[in-house]
């Protein structure tokens, strides 16, 4: 009868022993299942805190250099080629005479304006005394003239025929190509050499709309050369395009001395300094994904208390993906950067970070 009465105490007491326990895990999931809504019901967003700093708004732009001159020289006449006397790789200086054509049939038509011209000298001295002793006519006597002239003009241009068969430099350069052998028949305006001018080069380059009101023509420039990184280069800003490219990106173009390194062709990066100063210094800025339907907006959604608070600021200058804030913010607010579009004024958040 003791044992019974003992078996039935230890199990009663095991039942309660287990109820509590269960009530206390029930408590617990309770407690857990609460602390999960709440969380839920918070928007996960990350945040910057606003601080004061100087912005470097230097501009890099990539291109390549061209010759600051180069042209394809030519032949003003037809004819066959009968001396070159340059070859590739050449320095060639303005008129210098690079190849000759044959000027046999040329120089015959020479001598024949010459000796045209002789006989018309001959002729109008007579006319001119016979029109003093009223032997001739004025119509006999301007006519005479008038042969006289088109005599001389005539030799004039067999002169510059024969001038025409030495084929000169236009530009002082470097005979980059050859594209004429003695023998070659040639006609005005076939390309017969191509010259290239590399005592200067162009660095071509294509800047981007927001930085082009930054530089401007005369402007010193520093730049880099990829094949060439243990050197240091330096032009000026010789052009600006009136006009972008479909890109909104305007061609400039900087000219640089040649030391003897560079070659046209080259891939060169320019270093536009455009700090302005004390404008860029100490300055308040949030990045512009921040702004709530775009920087114009000027609509940003800051931290209060755990919540979401929309705000309206005047913002100032873009400087690449940061903006300038003049009024509405102090620094030390944590502004949203991201979940703005499930936001509403007094959203509870969570930050993520």
């Amino acid at each position: 009868m003791k044992k019974t009465l003992i078996y039935i105490i230890v199990a009663a007491v095991l039942i309660g022993l287990a109820a509590y326990k269960i009530a206390d895990n029930k408590k617990k999931q309770q407690t857990e299942v609460k602390e999960v809504a709440r969380q839920v019901d918070k928007i996960n967003v990350n945040v910057v805190t606003l601080t004061r700093e100087n912005i470097n708004t230097d501009y890099t732009a990539n291109g390549t250099f061209i010759p600051k001159q180069e042209m394809n020289q030519s032949a003003d006449i037809s004819g066959r080629v009968v001396s070159v006397f340059v070859k590739e790789g050449s320095r060639v200086g303005a008129g210098q005479v690079l190849a000759t054509i044959k000027r046999d049939a040329i120089e015959v038509d020479v001598t024949q304006a010459q000796n045209n011209l002789q006989n018309a000298i001959i002729d109008n001295q007579r006319y001119e005394n016979a029109f003093k002793t009223g032997g001739v006519t004025k119509q006999q006597l301007d006519n005479s003239r008038l042969q006289l002239k088109n005599m001389q003009a005539a030799v004039r241009a067999q002169s510059v025929r024969v001038n025409d068969t030495s084929i000169r430099a236009g530009i002082s350069g470097t005979i980059n190509k050859k594209m004429v052998e003695p023998g070659t028949v040639v006609a005005p305006g076939t390309p017969l050499f191509e010259i290239v001018n590399i005592n200067s080069l162009k660095l071509s380059v294509l800047v981007d709309e927001s930085q082009i009101g930054r530089i401007q023509l005369g402007q010193e420039v520093s730049i880099n050369v990829n094949v060439l990184p243990d050197e240091s280069f330096s032009g000026r800003i010789t052009f600006i395009a009136p006009k972008s490219d479909a890109s909104l990106n305007f061609p400039v173009e900087i000219e640089v001395q040649n030391r003897g390194n560079l070659k046209a062709g080259m891939y060169g990066t320019a270093l536009f300094k455009t700090n302005n100063g004390a404008e860029t210094q100490n300055m308040l800025t949030v990045p512009a994904e921040a702004f709530v339907n775009g920087v114009s907006s000027g609509q940003l959604f800051i931290v209060d208390n755990g919540k979401a608070k929309l705000i309206t600021v005047k913002t100032g200058k873009v400087y690449g993906d940061k903006v300038q804030i003049i009024s509405g913010l102090n620094g030390g607010e944590q502004v949203i950067t991201s979940g703005q579009i499930n936001l509403e004024n007094g959203s509870k958040i969570n930050i993520v970070k």
